[in-house]
């Protein structure tokens, strides 16, 4: 039952991971592979060995690899909700030095600014958890960091752009990766 389970999982990470490569280069509009995006896609090639050596080497409970999985589904259903909402947008790739040119405010960007990332670090933790071992800890660390630091630089190119005043009343309505609770 673990080998199936561990096929099960291991299959759709490397899916969801070949999804995320195949936005690269078919939903972002960028002119170049920014130094940053290529860092960002090293660190994932390496976290995605790691989970996976993690997932074969180690046994780990049943309901850890059940809330694991659902929760990798989740982050999968986000990204293509992002994917689905901004696919008019010309969104730029994570570091791309231009500045955006388009704002989106529907589908998941009505509640978070950065679904992409946000989808993506709920994939991670999913897989994290499926995996169950504190050894996924540091990677997912990393990840967080790159991810927060690609966001808040892209928060920054919006307020040298004219989108400027749009933005920072779209940024005061929602949330940075999770949905912004109102009273």
């Amino acid at each position: 039952m673990q080998f199936f389970f561990d096929l099960v999982i291991s299959i759709v990470g490397v899916a969801v991971v070949s999804q995320y490569s195949w936005s690269l280069r078919a939903h972002f509009s960028s002119r170049r592979l920014p130094g940053g995006t290529i860092l960002i896609s090293v660190v994932v090639v390496i976290t995605t060995f790691a989970f996976l050596y993690l997932q074969w080497a180690l046994v780990q409970p049943l309901p850890a690899v059940l809330a694991g999985f659902l929760v990798q589904l989740a982050g999968l259903a986000l990204f293509w909700a992002a994917i689905f909402a901004s696919r008019e947008a010309r969104l730029r790739l994570a570091f791309d030095a231009e500045n955006p040119d388009s704002l989106v405010t529907s589908g998941p960007y009505k509640y978070l600014r950065h679904p992409f990332y946000t989808s993506y670090l709920v994939f991670w933790v999913g897989w994290a958890i499926a995996v169950w071992t504190p050894w996924t800890l540091p990677f997912l660390a990393v990840i967080l960091a790159i991810y927060t630091h690609a966001a808040r630089g892209e928060e920054r190119k919006f307020s040298n752009s004219p989108l400027a005043g749009q933005y920072e009343e779209y940024r005061r309505r929602t949330g940075f990766f999770w949905p912004r609770m109102r009273a």
